[in-house]
């Protein structure tokens, strides 16, 4: 019986920092709707041109990456070229974090998205992650069945190099706010408000850039 009891204990022990490990990672109030880290490929998504993206060596696991700035897609208005979106998952209020490496130096563009609240091809929002922010570079965009248009006046450069970079997106559809984190977690890259969207698809790719994506997580409101 003691040696039961000495069991448990020291099981309980073990798992102590894998459990706080867990809520740490969590978001308050929210539950880990989706995981992805490529190691069983990427079926589970959906791409504008399946022949500008593939799996990547990532350490001893696999990203997933694109491999040119051309692309045969021709969105229906001017906005990214390419896109990879989650089949079957759709989240309106979320917290997504991901690890993104820029591949290729192509200047005050250089750039990685996300997509989220994504309706259709005419219809969505990304964040256009570039090195030199502008109009059209830097900043939280909507396409509204026009052009990309801006929703901020970002004047943060993001900080490309060669290097792994971990970036949160929170999106909160109710209060209509987006909010953009690069490395530091705490401290906001950019920031905007709008209700235009709400439940739609997520996803990453870039404007016309070189980038691997990985270990990408997805919470929602409990």
């Amino acid at each position: 019986m003691k040696k039961l009891a000495f069991t448990a204990l020291a099981l309980s022990v073990l798992l102590l920092p894998a459990l706080a490990m867990a809520d740490d990672d969590c978001p308050e109030g929210m539950k880990l709707a989706f995981e992805e880290d490529f190691e069983d490929g990427s079926d589970r998504w959906e791409t504008t041109d399946d022949t500008n993206w593939e799996l990547h060596k990532n350490g001893d696991g696999k990203a997933f990456g694109i491999i040119g700035r051309k692309s045969d897609y021709n969105p229906p208005h001017r906005s990214p070229l390419t896109i990879a979106l989650l089949k079957d998952f759709e989240a309106e209020s979320f917290v997504m974090t991901l690890q993104i490496k820029s591949i290729l130096d192509t200047g005050g563009h250089r750039d990685a998205c996300l997509f989220f609240n994504h309706q259709d091809a005419t219809h969505f929002y990304y964040v256009h992650l570039g090195a030199t922010p502008d109009p059209n570079s830097g900043q939280i965009m909507i396409v509204n069945d026009a052009p990309r248009t801006p929703l901020t006046d970002n004047k943060n450069k993001t900080p490309w190099d060669e290097e792994w970079h971990t970036v949160k997106v929170v999106r909160d559809a109710e209060e209509g706010t987006i909010a953009i984190y690069f490395d530091d977690m705490e401290t906001l890259h950019m920031e905007c408000s709008d209700t235009t969207f709400g439940m739609g698809r997520l996803g990453i790719g870039s404007f016309d850039d070189v980038n691997d994506f990985d270990n990408i997580k997805v919470y929602v409101p409990e």
